[in-house]
């Protein structure tokens, strides 16, 4: 039968549309535990490779016949040398290419709507790693918030569309993933901005982002306000563009909370956290789409694929905005965490330009799922 190749962009699609695949995972078990690609209709099969060099008979009864079989390891050679195997048993196989490494990198631009006075703003699903970051566009110019250290899928995006990138934004100093923010800086020739309480230790210049910032992308009234949010780090900071759209960095997501631990600081931090869910942003239109920096769960993706929805739907149905109790809510926040995400300090070092690791390295110190938030 065939081997077919499936790239990262239709495991996506797939995603998107909710449809079926079948996975069989040939990496470590305890990897498979820990991260895997998540489908709402994903049925799963761990057999780690090396249980499969004899041959791959003891497992044909454990592989469906009629949806589509995609086999997946870390970097992608023993996915094809499992997947031949199948293949030389009658199944028809695909397997993914990249492998778990290319699926953590993978970046998908999704529009989530238009501006009042002309322009777009989009959302880059990191859909294997659940970061999210935005492009702000209006009249050829543009701002990104949150980028990955993907740069040129955001470099050649805005080329795509035709815009300039003037303004690049980070909302906090990030502990998950290294943010691509002053390398796009460095080659678009746009100013990188950061809140200045989280770049007390960076060694490299940038635009303090303050409370109160207004920052014009193109030639309409397009502002993005910074609105000072501690919680998740000191400095963390929303912004509110186009009296539309909330982007809330790592405080505030669809399902869950920021976690206000990632800098040692869980106890001094949580009433600043606290402050900011159920005082600050009380304070803002209900009406406000909220668009996080990160989704924990695949239950978050929206039907076109966004992860985004009103702050009014969120102060009703999500529970850490929901905890009368202000012990409770303190318990939830330093009690309840998540394990931290792999190499933290060292990517927070690295956002600091402290340390300067090279590509396969930072691919080393991102490998996992995202552990920002609390639920």
């Amino acid at each position: 039968m065939t081997v077919n190749v499936m790239t990262t962009k239709e495991v996506t699609k797939k995603i998107f549309n909710k449809e079926e695949l079948f996975i069989l995972d040939v990496r470590n078990e305890s990897d498979f535990q820990d991260w895997k690609i998540e489908g709402k209709n994903f049925d799963y099969l761990n057999i780690p490779y090396f249980e499969l060099l004899d041959g791959v008979e003891g497992i044909l009864d454990q592989i469906p016949t009629d949806k589509e079989v995609l086999v997946v390891c870390a970097k992608e050679g023993s996915s094809v040398m499992v997947a031949d195997m199948l293949s030389e048993a009658g199944l028809t196989i695909s397997y993914l290419e990249g492998g778990m490494k290319a699926w953590s990198e993978y970046l998908e631009p999704v529009k989530v709507g238009d501006l009042n006075d002309g322009g777009e703003i989009y959302q880059f699903v990191r859909i294997g790693k659940g970061c999210l970051s935005y492009m702000v566009v209006s009249n050829g110019e543009a701002a990104l918030i949150d980028a990955t250290r993907m740069t040129e899928t955001y470099i050649h995006f805005a080329e795509k569309i035709g815009v300039k990138i003037k303004h690049v934004f980070d909302t906090h100093l990030h502990a998950d993933h290294i943010s691509g923010g002053r390398v796009i800086a460095e080659k678009t020739g746009a100013q990188y901005w950061l809140p200045p309480k989280d770049a007390t230790e960076l060694t490299f210049d940038y635009q303090p982002l303050e409370d109160g910032n207004d920052v014009i992308i193109g030639k309409t009234a397009i502002n993005i306000h910074a609105l000072y949010s501690p919680g998740h780090t000191i400095g963390s900071t929303s912004f509110v563009v186009d009296e539309k759209y909330l982007l809330s960095g790592d405080i505030l997501f669809i399902d869950s909370i920021g976690r206000p631990d990632l800098a040692g600081k869980a106890e001094d931090w949580v009433g600043d956290l606290r402050e900011t869910l159920y005082k600050r942003y009380s304070e803002l239109s209900e009406e406000l789409i909220v668009l996080p920096a990160h989704f924990m769960i695949i239950d978050e993706l929206n039907d076109n694929g966004t992860v985004a929805q009103k702050l009014g739907t969120l102060f009703a149905k999500n529970h850490g905005l929901n905890i009368d109790d202000e012990a409770e809510f303190r318990k939830l926040v330093t009690e309840n965490l998540p394990p931290q995400p792999n190499a933290y300090q060292e990517i927070r070092e690295t956002n600091m330009g402290k340390i300067n690791p090279d590509l396969d390295q930072q691919r080393e110190m991102e490998i996992g799922p995202n552990r920002c938030a609390v639920r």
